[in-house]
């Protein structure tokens, strides 16, 4: 199923789409003008990860585990690195873009002890986005089972996704990138370049969007998608948001629902990485970002601020930046942009991930060969 959204989706999602368009601007120049913020400081408490990718917080415990893309699930035991990694995750394929991405516990781990793990799994000709998820404690995850495995296969080694994320009633979310195939994005007859949902075994709910529409993978919520490299709840309305990177501009946020088309690459404000045009900024049928950058900062990890110990900034979305290596930080009213702050830029570091932990700092790791977990020092 190649094009836009099918009529009888899009006719009930029509209100959402004309809100999208009209709260977009006109010309491909960011929304709003950003700031730059020297006076933020972080902290670093842990060095020598491999090209970290994800922190996740063990609850119930002190543990934290950090993802490494090379393969290892390494664990911070009372703010020391262990040594040993995880022992029972699934073998990966760490080349190019590929390997272990997303490290998420269950919402009842406490009961279930299920930690979930997204990450680029072999296939006929190449790699895939899979998820799994096994029981875990104290360094062991034993009985390791997938769950879902995307009808993505390329040997193309680029724009997983990987991003996972449990919404307020236990569905469980999932990124898949276009695998750097763009028109995968508008075809719904596989998962490349759109938004899963399903239950927290995989199966798919009865009410998602596609359900009963032949030839559509109907583990699909939204598509449209280049490569969404963040995801997080909104605190107020339970939506999943997300940011994804674009090409030359036209990386995005975008809040995920139902059915709806966010337009790669008939719609997008970048550009040919050498130069022309890719499609229209704006057509009839497909979202509007909520917001854009150009020139692209290559957004990655995401969180909604809810902590009391930033409290200028509540409500607001901060994303890591890989490209242009800094803490972004979008304060939004309702779903409109109304201010953009950098931070942390005179580090140069990128920025893979961005957590708000148990005790309500701000945790970021950033993506080198010798890379960092940073804690973010709450603005005096």
């Amino acid at each position: 199923m190649i094009g836009p959204t099918p009529a009888s989706v899009l006719s009930r999602y029509l209100p959402l789409v004309g809100a999208l368009l009209v709260s977009a601007c006109a010309d491909a120049k960011s929304p709003v003008e950003p700031d730059d913020d020297p006076s933020v400081n972080a902290t670093t408490l842990v060095e020598g990860l491999n090209h970290p990718w994800s922190l996740a917080f063990v609850p119930g415990t002190d543990e934290w585990l950090i993802s490494e893309r090379s393969g290892d699930l390494r664990r911070v035991v009372d703010g020391e690195l262990r040594d040993a990694p995880v022992t029972g995750v699934p073998e990966v394929v760490a080349k190019g873009q590929g390997g272990l991405f997303d490290v998420v516990p269950h919402p009842h781990f406490a009961d279930n002890r299920r930690l979930y793990i997204s990450y680029a799994k072999a296939c006929d000709g190449g790699a895939t986005t899979a998820v799994g998820h096994g029981l875990y404690a104290d360094g062991e995850l034993k009985q390791f089972q997938d769950v879902f495995i995307a009808d993505a296969c390329t040997d193309t080694a680029k724009h997983f996704g990987g991003r996972i994320l449990f919404d307020n009633d236990g569905y469980l979310f999932i990124t898949v990138g276009d695998r750097g195939q763009r028109e995968r994005a508008q075809d719904t007859g596989g998962h490349g370049g759109s938004v899963i949902r399903v239950n927290d075994d995989g199966s798919v709910p009865a009410d998602n969007p596609l359900v009963g529409q032949d030839g559509a993978k109907t583990a699909i919520w939204s598509w449209g998608h280049r490569n969404p490299q963040g995801l997080a709840l909104h605190p107020e309305t339970g939506e999943p948001w997300l940011n994804e990177h674009g090409p030359r501009g036209g990386d995005e946020i975008n809040v995920v629902e139902a059915g709806v088309n966010y337009g790669w690459p008939v719609i997008t404000y970048g550009n040919e990485y050498y130069g022309p045009d890719i499609g229209q900024e704006k057509k009839e049928g497909y979202a509007q970002p909520l917001h854009y950058w150009v020139p692209s900062i290559a957004p990655s990890g995401m969180v909604f601020v809810t902590s009391d110990r930033y409290p200028d900034w509540q409500g607001d979305v901060l994303s890591g930046a890989l490209k242009l290596t800094h803490l972004n930080r979008v304060a939004f009213d309702g779903t409109t942009p109304t201010g953009e702050t950098r931070y942390l830029k005179e580090r140069g570091e990128r920025i893979r991930d961005v957590r708000q932990g148990p005790d309500g700092h701000l945790y970021l790791l950033t993506d080198a060969p010798d890379g960092k977990l940073l804690r973010v020092e709450p603005p005096s």
